[in-house]
């Protein structure tokens, strides 16, 4: 046997496809996309033929054509054309298997015959008596063609079926899917039309078939159309299968498309890439054993199916290698014929190849997403609130700030406004609003106080329309930001884990996902994202909730009306009304109800199923500090994370005046008053009988113990007592903050921050942990009078709560427009530019300012407008501003009035004794000593208490006086404006 040339004029080359038994289709080892490539008939030799249209195949044919694929298919050849035929336009040549000559191999296993001579001269392989010995062997030893077996000719002829050979008419494809629908199927690749479409034999029956690849489609490759058959070539189109039609008309038929080929063509040429993602498919699959999974058949009678080709050890999908190298886009109706995930790996690899800009998405322009991506930003907390169906609140464990997350890639029906007729409503549209409410009550039973596990997905930018809760959207500023993320409850009851969601869910692993039971049970649709849109990580399982949910026919997917059940609302009602309720409230000894809202640590608005209405509710003789006081927001903050939504069972006893149910509450058999009382956060009331309260024992233990341990309202009292000099001579108890001066206004008022406050630490916190590097956008971001939003200050940069006080005139232009605002939490003001302001979170913005204004007491502080008003002013802040000490502010009376200062709605002005901590000395006597102040005139209706405080400052008047210290220099200046008394009472007026 010859060895392999050494000589000049020999090339080498890979084989890409083997045609039949004597034929290689060869490939240049070239770098480039699509190497040249030719085909070779071995020299001098005639395999049997294989079946073609209407024709059986030749004895032996299938086994000759499937030894020279297995020896040859894929693998590097060297070779030379030795000789031409024009008239048939074939190559003859010689191709060598690294030594071992492919023709000698062919004829010596019996496969193809020796022609010695062909019509010309020269016709004739330069290694022919090598094969004819071969041949000689063959035929000596009675291998393949050459089998003296009896019936051996008959037995190698394949039984096609009629689609093998042409005949189509008899093809049942959707007989074939229902037979093998995800069964894999052994298959050859013999022909590739276009990258995603692919003639291929079905093993063992040898049906031929063609397959579209499923989820995919690559550029067409052209083809040639009759213009006899469709006169104007502009009027083609090319269905999702790759078949060509006028428009108007069906498809062309196999029938059409042969008599067509008669008439007069013309060419349309390939789209771009097509050859490129033809060449593709061709060199992993033409002529290679394939597994074709069937996955579905389309209108036409097309099949549609998976492609899997073995790569070493593995086998790839074509489908998922096409996209990924940007030679075929992802096709949505043929994609959801896949199970599992196969449909999420297209989609993925679509992303990436526009990403990256790959082949056919070369000039690919993303679309413009509202959405980015949050990363590193996952944490366990408590739910203490639902919003809504898909959004919710969770206290951090490890800040215990309260963040909203709304539910990633799902909707649950809006909620309508509170006041919203639903008489008036369209039936869609209270069937929205049905559901947004039983949506809102199934995940408030499922997660409200249940510890879960956070993670933050995306953040969007969302109109007011968009926003989960309409409601809170409408105000001036028509955009903001909202966060995004996947809540999983940890401990899930057996009804969710068992019932809904798969076993094992594959989003389970931190928990049951809230957004997957959401949908699952028909409360909530899945998103449909936009390309590049950033969506939930757990996005396939989302999908599969939703179809289970539509084949049961849950919740919205049901055909069945659910009427609204109506809240009779006693809050707004007249006294008169809820006096009505009460004998129906009382007669119970315990009813179940919900939470619905938190008025103050001991009042609350309560929801009454049973008796469908809601109520105002409030302890008996339970009391907490009122709002603007002292301890008051804890309260609140207390009572929201125990009993907000939870459910809870109340015994009314009696109504007040106001319509305010008073009664008793339990949650989890815990009287919810005890642990208030505990925390030091309220106090029992004496003048209710200890007779007329349930579990009374109780209560007083908890006060006893919070007294006795000296808690929050507790801090600074003892028996009857004040510490220090906060005790009046009645012996009644005074309010006494620790404190620092954050800002003075002149005339003796002054803003403070309580020391050690646990709200000054959570909104630091809060406001550390936002991302404030981008700059508004102008007309994106509208700030309006009133707004709270975030604010660099000046003079040290740092980024602040601030109100907005006043706006320039029109729309923001420019970023240097200029704003007016007050900072909630210091009480100072200033004029800031619109690039020095950002939105904020509502959940950091409805939080009330930590700065409380003060005034002090006694005495009277010229106005900075008046003689010596700016040297007081500035004496004070050199004695509290500028020292950063601690002052004891003890309270001697409020001023509610609601007074203004600046354009800012101050509330309640405590008006206090300040004293320097250190020094144990009063900044209201300091000021008395230093002429910048005078004693507040004496009234006949003082109380001793006044009296006293008054005498004890008299003498530092009195020196000042003396020494004609600042406002006294010209001696007494007092004026006579002042009231003389209180106002008379009219005739006949109540005593």
């Amino acid at each position: 046997m010859a060895s392999a040339p050494a000589s000049s004029g020999w090339l080498k080359g890979k084989v890409k496809a083997v045609p039949s038994g004597d034929c290689l289709v060869i490939m240049a080892l070239s770098k480039a996309e699509i190497p040249p490539e030719k085909s070779i008939t071995l020299s001098s030799l005639i395999a049997p033929r294989l079946a073609r249209r209407g024709i059986a195949d030749e004895p032996f044919a299938w086994e000759s054509r499937e030894f020279l694929r297995k020896l040859c298919i894929g693998k590097e050849v060297t070779f030379r054309v030795d000789y031409t035929v024009p008239s048939i336009g074939r190559d003859f040549g010689s191709v060598f298997l690294g030594d071992k000559n492919v023709a000698t191999l062919v004829v010596s296993e019996g496969w193809a015959r020796v022609r010695e001579q062909g019509q010309q001269k020269g016709e004739v392989s330069p290694f022919l008596s090598d094969l004819q010995h071969a041949e000689e062997q063959a035929k000596q030893q009675g291998v393949g063609r050459w089998s003296k077996a009896a019936g051996a000719s008959e037995a190698s002829v394949r039984d096609l079926p009629p689609s093998a050979i042409g005949d189509a008419s008899s093809f049942d494809a959707n007989g074939l899917l229902a037979a093998n629908k995800g069964k894999p199927m052994q298959a050859i690749v013999e022909q590739v039309r276009d990258g995603s479409t692919v003639r291929v034999y079905l093993l063992p029956e040898f049906q031929y078939v063609q397959v579209f690849v499923a989820g995919i489609q690559s550029p067409s490759m052209g083809r040639r159309v009759a213009v006899a058959a469709i006169p104007d070539p502009e009027l083609i189109t090319e269905d999702a299968n790759g078949e060509t039609s006028a428009k108007g008309t069906p498809s062309l038929t196999s029938a059409q498309r042969l008599s067509a080929s008669t008439a007069t063509s013309t060419e349309i040429a390939p789209d771009a890439f097509g050859r490129e993602a033809k060449h593709f498919t061709e060199i992993r699959v033409l002529n290679r054993d394939v597994r074709i999974v069937l996955e579905g058949v389309d209108k036409f009678n097309n099949l549609i199916g998976s492609v899997y080709y073995p790569d070493g050890d593995t086998a790839k999908d074509l489908a998922v290698e096409l996209v990924e190298n940007g030679l075929a886009k992802y096709v949505e109706w043929s994609a959801n014929m896949l199970e599992g995930s196969a449909k999420k790996k297209l989609k993925d690899a679509e992303l990436q190849a526009k990403k990256n800009r790959l082949r056919m998405w070369t000039n690919f322009v993303p679309a413009v997403t509202n959405s980015k991506a949050i990363h590193g930003q996952n944490f366990t907390g408590k739910v203490v609130e639902v919003v809504s169906g898909d959004c919710v609140i969770v206290v951090d464990d490890a800040t215990s700030a309260e963040r909203r997350v709304n539910l990633s890639s799902i909707r649950a029906p809006r909620l309508g406004r509170r006041d919203e007729n639903l008489e008036g409503l369209k039936p869609e549209e209270l069937r929205e609003r049905v559901f947004a409410r039983e949506a809102k009550d199934f995940l408030r039973s499922r997660v409200i106080g249940r510890q879960v596990n956070v993670s933050m997905e995306y953040s969007r930018k969302v109109g007011g329309v968009d926003a989960p809760n309409p409601v809170a959207a409408s105000g001036a500023d028509d955009s903001r930001v909202l966060d995004f993320g996947s809540v999983f409850v940890t401990s899930p009851t057996k009804a969710d884990s068992a019932e809904t969601l798969p076993s094992p869910s594959p989003s389970q692993s931190a928990g049951v996902n809230v957004a997957e039971l959401m949908v699952a049970y028909g409360f909530a649709t899945v998103t449909r994202h936009r390309d590049f849109e950033e969506r939930s990580n757990h996005y396939d399982a989302l999908l599969a909730a939703e179809t289970r949910a539509i084949n049961g026919k849950k919740g919205l997917h049901s055909k069945k009306d659910r009427p609204p059940m109506h809240i009779k609302d006693l809050t707004m009602a007249p006294t008169k009304q809820a006096k009505e309720f009460l004998p129906f409230l009382a007669r119970n000894r315990r009813l179940p109800a919900v939470v619905e809202h938190i008025f103050s640590g001991h009042r609350f608005k309560l929801v009454i199923p049973k008796e469908t209405c809601s109520i105002a509710f409030s302890f008996s003789g339970v009391r907490c500090p009122g709002r603007g006081e002292p301890f008051s927001d804890e309260a609140i903050a207390f009572m929201r994370r125990r009993i907000l939504q939870r459910n809870v069972e109340v015994e009314i006893e009696t109504v007040d005046r106001t319509g305010t149910f008073l009664g008793s509450m339990w949650e989890s058999r815990t009287n919810a008053a005890v642990p208030l009382l505990e925390a030091g956060l309220a106090r029992l009331q004496s003048s209710f009988g200890s007779d007329k309260i349930a579990d009374a024992n109780l209560l007083g233990r908890a006060e006893e113990s919070a007294k006795r341990q000296k808690l929050k309202i507790w801090e600074n009292q003892t028996e009857g007592h004040e510490v220090g000099n906060g005790t009046t001579s009645e012996g009644k108890q005074k309010e006494v903050l620790k404190v620092v001066v954050t800002e003075v206004l002149g005339g003796g008022k002054f803003y403070v921050q309580t020391v050690n406050d646990q709200k000054i630490a959570t909104i630091q916190q809060q406001l550390a942990s936002l991302n404030l590097q981008e700059p508004p956008m102008i007309g994106a971001f509208k700030p309006a009078k009133g707004d709270i939003v975030l604010a660099q200050f000046s003079l040290d940069n740092s980024w602040n709560r601030a109100l907005i006080v006043n706006t320039p005139r029109g729309a923001v232009e420019s970023p240097n427009d200029a704003f007016e605002v007050f900072y909630i939490d210091y009480g100072n003001q200033e004029v800031v530019p619109f690039s020095r302001l950002r939105p904020l979170d509502p959940s950091v913005s409805s939080a009330p300012g930590l700065a409380q204004l003060c005034s002090l007491a006694y005495i009277k502080v010229p106005d900075l407008d008046d003689d010596f008003g700016l040297e007081a002013a500035e004496y004070f802040s050199e004695c509290t501003l500028n020292t950063s000490r601690e002052f004891r502010a003890m309270v001697e009376d409020k001023d509610t009035s609601g007074g203004k200062v600046k354009g800012q709605g101050t509330g309640t002005v405590l008006i206090v004794t300040l004293v320097d901590v250190e020094a144990e000395s009063s900044i209201n006597a300091a000021m008395l000593k230093e002429g910048l102040a005078r004693l507040e005139r004496r009234k006949r209706w003082d109380t001793k208490e006044r009296q006293s405080a008054l005498d004890n400052l008299e003498e530092f008047q009195t020196k000042a006086k003396k020494e004609r210290l600042k406002m006294w220099q010209y001696g007494d200046v007092q004026s006579d404006d002042e009231d003389s008394g209180p106002p008379a009472r009219k005739a006949g007026g109540r005593a």
